[in-house]
């Protein structure tokens, strides 16, 4: 009879690292505004940038909510035709967003 080799220990799996946690939506419209530059951004397309491979359209409601937060907060500036809206809790049709111009 044969002694059996004794068998080496199972190694562990190699780990992973980590996935970077998504940023809140807050900041991610405020990354994708700032790496953009000086002009503006349509929700779609800031869905685009947050979600390039995926269900962007499931987005579009919640950045709007966001866009509302951040204007209110002054910290982005909703626009329709080209002009800031008077008030982000009352506007309607399509809109861009920008980072608020310094003065």
């Amino acid at each position: 009879m044969s002694k059996s080799s004794p068998k080496p220990p199972k190694s562990a799996a190699p780990k992973l690292a980590p996935k970077p946690k998504p940023l809140p939506l807050d900041e991610a419209i405020l990354d994708a505004l700032t790496r953009n530059g000086a002009g503006t951004l349509s929700p779609p397309e800031i869905a685009h940038v947050i979600e390039p491979e995926g269900d962007w359209h499931a987005l579009l409601m919640p950045i709007r909510r966001a866009a509302v937060t951040l204007a209110l907060a002054e910290r982005l500036v909703i626009y329709r035709k080209g002009k800031p809206v008077e008030d982000p809790n009352d506007f309607r049709g399509v809109y861009r967003l920008g980072l608020p111009k310094a003065e």
